[in-house]
């Protein structure tokens, strides 16, 4: 196993596109999303910081500094300087938002919790499963979600189904050459009824995700994702701080 900070490296590497010095472009995402202008990733060996490319030189140097003095940043904690992280980067542009997140070790090949037909994007089944949705037309379950259509379904991806119809989807939201970062929606419909679980313990058996490290990370709020974790066993291994 990677030791903690190694391990959170990977994370921050995982869920971004950084620049040659290491200062981040976008998240790591296919749609090249908007990244925060801050991120502090923190565990019990220490804590990561990654800013925005676009951040003056001046300004990173001095949120760089201040994080090189932050102790081990741990969830439930909140940073020592998390106030003075806001106010620095105020100084030059308003703050829209900040969240605190959760990382948990999510291990490759958990075991199959039975609770639906399971069907990854590397097979047969998963090709088919494609063309009927281009032929039919997205659930109305994932589109309440936000899926448009099949370009939504972030490759690897592995589908929960229950009775032919997708209940929840594990994929990709973020690849890297080391890891992969977890992404999981379930239909309201079936919702409390471990379809996230087995969505997700599918997707950590998928042949594409053997040889990376994968992240389970949800917002602190986030109740329900918290619970899927639980279900599974999952270790919080990690947390963060995302300033936009």
């Amino acid at each position: 196993m990677q030791n903690e900070i190694d391990w959170l490296d990977a994370d921050f590497r995982t869920l971004f596109r950084l620049t040659q010095d290491d200062r981040i472009e976008h998240e790591n995402d296919p749609d090249l999303s908007t990244a925060p202008r801050l991120w502090l990733g923190g565990c019990a060996e220490g804590n990561i910081v990654g800013v925005r490319a676009d951040v003056a030189d001046d300004v990173a140097r001095e949120l760089e500094a201040l994080a090189a003095d932050e102790p081990p940043f741990l969830h439930p904690e909140t940073p020592v300087h998390f106030e003075r992280y806001l106010a620095v980067l105020a100084e030059h542009r308003p703050v829209e938002r900040h969240n605190f997140g959760m990382v948990y070790t999510l291990p490759n090949e958990l075991p199959d919790p039975g609770a639906a037909r399971l069907i990854g994007s590397d097979t047969p089944e998963g090709a088919a499963l494609l063309q009927s949705l281009v032929k039919d037309g997205m659930p109305s379950g994932l589109c309440e979600l936000g899926f448009r259509d099949t370009a939504d379904f972030w490759p690897p991806w592995c589908a929960a189904l229950v009775d032919g119809e997708i209940a929840s989807i594990a994929f990709a939201a973020r690849l890297s050459e080391v890891g992969a970062e977890l992404g999981l929606a379930t239909a309201k419909a079936f919702r409390g009824r471990g379809m996230g679980a087995a969505a997700t313990a599918g997707w950590s058996r998928l042949r594409p995700l053997q040889s990376r490290t994968l992240f389970y990370s949800t917002d602190r709020n986030n109740s329900s994702s918290q619970r899927v974790a639980e279900r599974l066993g999952l270790r919080l291994r990690g947390a963060t701080l995302r300033i936009t």
